[in-house]
This record gives structure tokens, sequence and C-alpha cells, in this order.
């Protein structure tokens, strides 16, 4: 199952149908005045992220130093804002702002960065000398004023300052991860990462003023020395605080801690940490002596945190005995023993739905139900857990909390909230696909009718649940039509392309510069997040060039123009950035500015980046290699060997797990090992292909068989067999090698076993790197084009369960993205995805991702052309 990513949250709130980044909410009527005013004479203003930048004009700032955050909460925030800027403007000192409550409200929300928590004014003193004064002068007009603990940094005093070392500029470099970082320079002068963690250290090479070491003296006074309670292990932080297991050391029992920060972890109804927590212990108050819920023990406050000390229940949550037991994730060869899972189903319900009825009769809701919040002793029983949300049953308000895929609809209130969820538990037991609801309300009675034909439930068991979530004659956008959209033939492919194409050009956005087409929040993470392969403009053009959907002149000007002149700070990787955009780009006939963006992301510090074929060396070794079969450069060629030089020095001096916590096709080691195939394929030599199996073999001491004989990759508490960051990806590239050199381990255990984890009859999304449209184009890889649905029914079957996360945007067939809250139409986790996926068991001619068409070798293996006797594959060099 996909974790839930709570970042998703904040990204709902600007558009009903795609995700969009809070910064969009910036230049509103509500903003502060001072943010929409101009700036002072004499001063510079611009926008950065979700900030306002003010610097005033001939002050030259140094590149990094101690920076003050300014802490604030909602209601006092104009104020502040208003106190900073009279005092910072006559004395021409830099700073930038959050402009709205909005933006301050999100930055701070529960389930924010926590290394962001509480920072809403930023202020660059020039030197230490001036930190000193401002601290001192303005600390003193913001005394007494309320707000969020900034937990990266160091506190002044008691008030709302709070100071760091780090960048003033913004300047960039990898770290040990090969992720690109923000950074600063280290005693030599060498760009190191600029660490933002929760917690604050002040770098090795820099001395700590004095005039700051009382209060790291006072800071570090506050311990848990003292306390009756020795706490064990953390099993969950947020922006509001952690939760904790313990010990009385007076009694022996076992308890667990739940901390609330003040004036932290805000949620949309503005409630802090504390006030829910407030809320949680007056409703365990009066549910006291019921055994469906946790016992009250203790409050205590400890350096201004909040703590709620709870009886521990034993037992898992519900959810996570859902997914060991649901048969729905088994592949295609394993016989599903759905009477036994529904007798176990339908016995949760009726004990959960007896526990929510005994805490009605106290005249409280949970407010919060859903699997997650759910414990089950080893006897059965049902413990409902974190009340935060929880209200009176006479309260009008609307839903304080909410996971995904239980959301209740707005103006529904008191015991309707849990009526609501609760029908929402009825569904997911079976389909966990809840998320769609609020999209789409008619997915109900479509999941109730293919729950009822695949699990003997009673007759009539989902109808009060379609009625509460989709209404009585309730609408629908996706509709039995899709289905029909999804017939793998010729015509239903047709119809596909033609409805997906219509709403991916429908949701276009020619006039925004940092997207084209809407997609994941990773759009926004970096700079040109909107442009590159994965999730941006590239990798939708990719997808309908592929698939025979059509060029489309204007949206291609659209991705020349913004990828000649890219933001500070673009990803260079393939996926992720330049590489993969000259790729396409090429791919589409822009071979001049292709070459150009080539040129760019040549200039600029690729050496450092990680190994992987996502936004590391593998994945700009094999578009090197590309290009020089593409222009004859024996430049480009002596590059991509330089690459592969690099890759494989890394290869020979890392342990035997490679030293990377990721395996798979687009983090682990097997893009190098697809990188060095391709090299064999061109050279003939052996040493590439010893590389390759090294790195293969590498991604492979990170998986596990599990039970059933499906091989997935472990990451200690889930396995994954995705395309992207699991196993199916390991696959194909161990399919490639096999057709160069027979090995018993990868071809009888390895590959086999993949296989089998490509045919699992769920996943919880549509898309293709995590997802089934991954496993659709995986299982469609041994066929000619056109071919896979009608040789192979597993594909025919996968791709109409498609219809499972079939939506519809302005009449026309759309998919969600990941965590599925809102529609998607990138490559990664949309509809553009969903589309290439599809287009490789239906259309006609070839369709692939980038460089991993197979070799002729390899398809010669399966009947499908004679092999050459060069045996060259996709992407060699010429």
């Amino acid at each position: 199952m996909t974790p839930v990513d709570m970042r998703y949250e904040a990204y709902c709130l600007i558009d009903p149908d795609f995700y969009d980044t809070p910064a969009r909410a910036k230049g509103g009527s509500d903003d502060f005045e001072l943010a929409r005013c101009p700036a002072p004479d004499g001063w510079v203003r611009s926008d950065l992220d979700s900030w306002v930048v003010l610097t005033p004009e001939g002050v030259d700032l140094p590149l990094q130093g101690w920076k003050i955050h300014v802490s604030a909460c909602l209601d006092d925030a104009r104020n502040t804002l208003t106190a900073v800027w009279d005092y910072c403007v006559p004395r021409r000192v830099a700073f930038k702002f959050l402009p709205s409550e909005d933006n301050l409200l999100l930055s701070n929300a529960k389930y924010a960065p926590r290394e962001a928590s509480g920072k809403f004014v930023t202020i660059y003193p020039a030197d230490e000398a001036q930190l000193e004064t401002v601290l001192h002068e303005l600390g003193s007009v913001l005394a007494g004023r309320p707000g969020p603990y900034v937990l990266s940094d160091l506190r002044w005093g008691s008030g709302p300052l709070y100071v760091r070392y780090g960048g003033f500029a913004l300047r960039t470099c990898v770290s040990p991860d090969g992720e690109l970082v923000p950074a600063i320079e280290d005693a030599s002068g060498r760009l190191v990462p600029d660490v933002r963690g929760p917690a604050f250290r002040v770098p090795d090479w820099v001395t700590l003023p004095a005039f700051l070491e009382p209060h790291l003296t006072a800071r570090n006074s506050t311990t848990v020395a003292g306390l009756p309670y020795r706490i064990e292990s953390a099993l969950h932080f947020s922006n509001g605080g952690g939760l904790y297991t313990g010990q009385d050391i007076r009694t022996g029992q076992r308890v667990v801690l739940k901390e609330a920060r003040p004036y932290a972890g805000l949620t949309l109804d503005c409630a802090d940490a504390v006030t829910r927590q407030r809320r949680e212990r007056e409703a365990l108050e009066r549910l006291r002596g019921l055994d469906c819920v946790p016992a009250l023990l203790d409050h205590f406050v400890l350096g201004e945190h909040h703590f709620l000390v709870e009886e521990f229940v034993d037992g898992p949550t519900l959810n996570s005995l859902f997914v060991e037991r649901c048969p729905l994730v088994l592949p295609e060869t394993e016989d599903m023993d759905t009477v036994a899972y529904t007798s176990w189903a339908v016995d949760m319900l009726d004990k959960v739905e007896s526990a929510v009825d005994a805490v009605h009769g106290r005249g409280m809701i949970v407010g919060d139900l859903h699997a997650d919040n759910m414990l089950v002793r080893p006897d059965g029983r049902v413990v409902l857990i974190d009340f935060e949300g929880a209200a009176d049953v006479t309260d009008q308000g609307d839903q304080r909390l909410a996971a995904p895929g239980f959301v209740v609809p707005s103006g529904r209130t008191g015991i309707d909230i849990d009526r609501y969820a609760f029908a929402c538990l009825r569904f997911f037991l079976f389909l966990p696909l809840t998320g769609l609801f609020p999209i789409d309300a008619g997915k109900a009675r479509q999941f109730a009718d293919e729950i009822s034909r695949t699990f003997p439930v009673p007759r009539g068991f989902f109808d009060d649940a379609v009625r509460v979530i989709a209404g009585e004659g309730a609408g629908t956008r996706a509709g039995s039509g899709t289905q029909a959209w999804l017939e793998p033939d010729r015509q239903g492919w047709i119809r596909t392309r033609e409805s997906m194409t219509a709403a991916i050009l429908a949701s276009a956005t020619p006039d925004r510069d940092d997207r084209l087409f809407p997609g994941d929040v990773e759009q926004f993470a970096t700079s040109g997040g909107g442009l590159g392969l994965a999730h941006g403009a590239a990798g939708v053009l990719y997808a309908l060039d592929a698939v025979g959907a059509g060029r489309y002149p204007d949206h291609e000007e659209w991705l020349v123009r913004h990828a000649l002149h890219p933001e500070p700070g673009m990803r260079l990787g393939f996926y992720d950035g330049l590489h993969g955009i000259a790729y396409v780009l090429d791919r589409l006939g822009h071979r001049d500015v292709a070459m150009k963006v080539l040129d760019m992301a040549l200039g600029e510090q690729w050496q450092q980046l990680g190994t992987d074929l996502y936004g590391g060396l593998a994945g700009i070794g094999l578009n090197l290699q590309h290009f020089a079969a593409a222009t004859g450069d024996p430049a480009l060629r002596d590059a991509a060997f330089s690459v592969a030089g690099i890759v494989a020095d890394r290869l020979g001096s890392a342990g035997a797990d490679g030293g990377s916590p990721y395996a798979g096709l687009l983090r682990g080691a097997t893009g190098p090992a697809l990188m060095f195939l391709r090299l064999h394929e061109y050279t003939g030599d052996p040493e590439f292909l010893d590389l390759a199996d090294r790195a293969l073999r590498q991604d492979l001491r990170h998986c596990v068989v599990r039970e059933g004989g499906a091989m997935e990759v472990d990451e200690g508490w889930r396995t994954l067999p995705y395309l992207g960051v699991g196993s199916a990806g390991i696959g194909l590239v161990l399919d490639d090698y096999v057709a160069h050199r027979e090995d018993a381990l990868f071809h009888e255990a390895a590959a086999d076993a993949i296989r089998q984890a490509t045919t699992a009859r769920f996943f919880i999304q549509s898309g293709l790197f995590q997802g089934m449209a991954g496993m659709i184009l995986c299982l469609s890889r041994p066929y000619p084009p056109g071919t896979a649905a009608q040789r192979d029914p597993v594909v025919a079957e996968r791709i109409r369960l498609l219809s499972r996360h079939a939506l519809t945007y302005q009449g026309h067939l759309a998919f969600p993205g990941d965590q599925l809250m809102r529609l998607s139409t990138d490559l990664a986790t949309g509809s553009a995805g969903v589309l290439l996926a599809v287009g490789s068991a239906l259309h006609d001619s070839p369709v692939r991702l980038p460089f991993l068409a197979p070799s002729e070798r390899r398809a010669a293996r399966h009947g499908h052309i004679p092999p050459s006797p060069r045996g060259q594959g996709g992407g060699e060099l010429p």
C-alpha cells in the first residue's frame, strides 16, 4: 500500500480538479496590506516562491551568515509584520515575509515540513554586529508576542525571534545522496549542504557568537530528567509534535505520550496542536470507562510543550491488518480466499460500528474515523484512537480533521460526519480507493457493484453506504462509460487515446510559466519542475507523440521557450531536468534547441550527482549516448564513456548494498545497469556486461520473495513491486541482461519471481511509476506492438481494471495522480503515463520509455525479429 503523504493536502486548496501550489494564492485580496503595497523608495521588491522579498538598494549582503526568523500567530501576524517593516525599512535591513494569513497557516500546518515551522519573516543582518543589534532592539519591540517555536533555530530569550546560520543567496550542491540541495561554503570554500533539519545545529567551522551562548544554555536546560516516564521510542512526528511509547517508571506500565507544540501544527480550522490535544483530553474524560477507547492516564507541560499520557494498546492498526489479509494484492497465479476474508472484514466492520455507537452514546462523535485510527487487540476487540477531531454530537461545525479517503463533504455535521466516514470504511476494506469519492461520488455505486462481484458480501451490504456517499440519485463523472473507453481492443484503444488526449489538452495552461500541464506536487518542489520528463511538459508531449496522438506546435513552443531560459536551480537529470528535456525536444524535431539545452546542462557541475537514472549520472550517460548516436559527435561519445567511468568507479567502491537506501529502475542501481547494457551492445566489451551484472545484483540484494513467490523491493516496512521504485523496473533491465548472458540466478529465480509480482490484481494508484499503468507496460513488453492484450489475458484484464481509477475532465477520460486527491496529466503519476502504458499494449507501433526498447537480441529470443550481427539495442552509440 502507498503511504499517506500529507504534503498533498495543501496542494488541494487552490483548484478542485488538479494539484496546484499554495503560492498561487499570493497576490489575492486577502494578502496583508504591506504585501500589496509597492517597495519603499530605495528598495527593491521581488517574489520568491511564497515569499515577498525586500532588499535595500546599494546594500551588499554576504552569501551566507546568521539570519533571524520571526515567528507569529495568525491573529497577530499583521501587527508583527508591521512592527518588523517599521523597524527594518528605516535601518535598511533586508527581509522577506509570507504575504497572507493563508500562506502562514499552510507553512505552519500540521503536516508542513517541521524544519520550516513557524517562519513568518526572515531578516538578513549584514554582519554579526548588526545581528546582535537587531536581536536586542527588535526583540524588545516584539517582546511578549506569541508564536510557534522554530525547531531549526536557536530562540532569543522568550520572544518570537530565532536565529540560525545558513545561506542568504540561492546556491546549490550535490548531497551525499546525490540530490541537488541548498548549499553554503565550508571553511575551505567548498559548497556543502545547508542542512535545515528540525533541530538547531551550528556548522562545524562556524563559531557561535558569545551573545548567543546564554540562549543556547537556556535551550539545553529543558530535559526529560525528573519525569515519572521513560520515553522508549518515537512512533510518529508532525509539525504539531511527536508520538512516543514509554513506560511509567513508578508502576512499569507501558504508556503512549502525545506531544503538542503551542501555536504549531495548525489545521484548517486554525486550531493548534495544544487546542486539539485539549479536545482529545476532554473527549477521553467523557468516554472514560469504555473499552473501545484508550484510558487517559495523565497530562503535563514540559518546556511549553504539552503531553497527554494514555494507555498503551497492544495491537496493530486495522489498516495494517487489511494490508496483510486483503486477497486483492495477491498475484494472478494465486487463488483468492474471498470467503474467509469477507467474513473477517464484515466482523471488523461490525466491531467498529459497535465502538462508534458506544462513543455516540456518550454524546460524542469520533470526527476522524479511518483505518489507521483503529487498533485491534489480540483478542479481536477494536479500540478507537486519536480523538483530536472529536466533538459534541450537537456541534454544527464541519469535520475538523480527516485522512485522505475519509474526507467528509462540507455541510455534514454531527453524527453524519461519522456515518460518512464509516461508509467509506465499508468500501475501504474491500477496495481502498475511497480517496476518489470527493472527486466523483458516483464511484460508490461502481465500486459496490465490483466488490459484490468479487466478494461474497451479503445482499444489499453497500446500499446504505452508497446513499450516504453519493446521495439519492447522485450523478457521476465517471460512470459505466469508462469501461467502454478501456476495452482492450483496437476500437477501445482509439476511443481511449482520443478521449485521454482531449482531457490532457483541455487541462493545458499555456499562460503560466511554472507549468504547462497539471501534474504531481513535485512540479513545485524544485525550480523548473513543470518542464521535465517525469512531471512536466516534456513527459506529456513525449507520451502524446509516442502513442500517435499528434504533435502540438504551440505546446512545443512553450517548452522550447522555457527550456532555453531555465530558472536558477533547474535540475540537470534525465527525468527531473535539462537532459530529459533535451531528449524530448530532439525527438520532436527541435535538434538545434535540444543541443543548446544539452550544452547548458553539460556546463553545470554534474559530476557529483548521484548514479541513478532519475536525476543522476545513469540518465545523463544514456542521454549522451543518444546524442552521440544522433549527431556523430565524438566529444559526446567520449563524455558518455566518461560518465560510465565515474559510475563504474563508484560501483566498485561501494559496499555489498552499494551504500544506497534505494533500489529499482529510477533511484537504484538498475539505472546504471541499463546504461552499462547499452554500452555493451555498442562495444561488445564484456566488461560493461560485468558492470551491469554487479549493479543488478546490488539491487537484487534489496529484494525479498514474498509468500507465494513474488519478488519485490524490501524497504524494511513495506515491499514494492512498481516500475519506478520497485522490482518491476529491475525486471525490465534483467530481461535485457539475460538476452546477452544466460544466468540461472537471474533468469530462473529473479526474473520469473519479479514477473509474478507484476500480475497482482490491485494497485492503489493508476500511475506509471508507482501504479497499475507501470505493470501494464512491463507485462506488454515481450509482445509485438499491438498484440499484448490479445495474447495475454492478464494484460487485457489490467486494462479493464483501470476503470476503477478512471474519472472525467470536461467530459473526457482522465486519471488521478499520486494520493488520489486530484487529477494529474504528467508521465510519472497521471494520464500521460496511463496513455503510454495502454499504448504499449494496444498501439500498432512500438511504445516505450526512453532507452527501454528491447534489444534485437532479446526480441529474437521471444521470436519477434531476427537478430542482427551486432545485436544493437535502443540508445546505442554510433
